[in-house]
């Protein structure tokens, strides 16, 4: 499945050198498989007969060809008559009427349960309504997108700040949110790429990002040894480099390395 623009695909594939097979989403334009979502990262498929389809009512489910047996499914709260899966251009993977295109009325979106990579436009936070945080977890190691060790969250508490874990333990606080940047995050800032903010209302609580620039591929990312950073594509490098680090890396390092 690709999205209407070409920016991104859906497929199966296997990470690194895993013989395991996942369901997940990458990049279409660009040359390095570069995954930014997993549907399955906790239970892989051990062979190439995965199905992914959809089955009322209006669930989207993994299933083994050989047995029939569903390996991962998503959510619904609501029934209707004909769902399908459609992959936006914005990379989320949505579930919802085939006759209605509200986004108020998906009845379940990939961009609720990241992985390890927050895209643009994606809600990073809280929905006090429905009681479901978004946030990353990483990868725990290159050929396993299971959850890693790390995750960051958005903790929308007093002053707002994104926390960095390490299972239960916080590493790192990025500063509480001023109106403009998190203060302990001063790379973060007005820029050409992207505008990006904090939104509290008693309804969400949230940061979100918006790339000014379609054309370009970027992305914030949560690595396997807890480094959340911004990358950006770089065509004529063939290559991710660093725009910004969102968690200081030497506090985060320093402190993963310690004993537990």
């Amino acid at each position: 499945m690709v999205s209407s623009d070409g920016s991104f695909e859906l497929g199966f594939f296997s990470p690194g050198n895993s013989k395991n097979r996942y369901v997940g989403m990458w990049y279409k334009k660009i040359t390095v498989t570069t995954v930014v979502w997993v549907a399955n990262r906790e239970v892989p498929l051990t062979n190439k007969s995965g199905v992914l389809k959809v089955v009322d009512p209006g669930l989207l489910v993994l299933l083994n060809n050989t047995n029939g047996g569903i390996i991962w499914s998503s959510n619904t709260s609501r029934h209707v008559k004909t769902p399908v899966g459609k992959l936006l251009d914005s990379g989320n993977l949505v579930v919802k009427d085939a006759n209605d295109d509200d986004t108020g009325n998906f009845l379940w979106e990939s961009f609720n349960y990241p992985t390890d990579t927050i895209l643009s436009g994606m809600k990073f936070g809280w929905n006090y309504k429905t009681g479901l945080e978004v946030y990353l977890s990483s990868w725990k190691s290159k050929d396993d997108p299971s959850s890693g060790d790390f995750t960051v969250h958005f903790d929308p508490t007093g002053y707002p700040q994104r926390v960095l874990k390490r299972g239960s333990v916080v590493l790192f606080k990025s500063g509480p949110w001023n109106g403009l940047r998190f203060s302990g995050t001063p790379n973060l800032r007005k820029n050409t790429f992207y505008k990006f903010e904090v939104v509290l209302n008693k309804n969400e609580a949230y940061y979100t990002y918006e790339l000014l620039d379609r054309s370009i591929i970027s992305r914030v990312t949560l690595s396997e040894s807890g480094v959340a950073q911004r990358l950006i594509w770089i065509a004529e490098m063939n290559e991710d480099v660093v725009l910004g680090i969102l968690i200081e890396t030497r506090t985060a390092a320093r402190m993963s390395a310690r004993p537990d």
